[in-house]
């Protein structure tokens, strides 16, 4: 799979379900500290 049951959970609560998937979020400390938890597996971007 490639990642870890808790890694999952985190894609799940960023909205990611899927490869390939987008979604914008507020840079709050809470979305930066899970995007920072699985920061090997998604790529991420400052939207302009």
């Amino acid at each position: 799979n490639g990642c870890t049951q808790r890694q999952r959970k985190t894609l799940d609560a960023l909205g990611l379900k899927k490869m390939h998937h987008t979604v914008e979020h507020d840079a709050t400390p809470q979305i930066l500290g899970m995007v920072n938890k699985v920061h090997h597996l998604v790529k991420f971007e400052k939207s302009k």
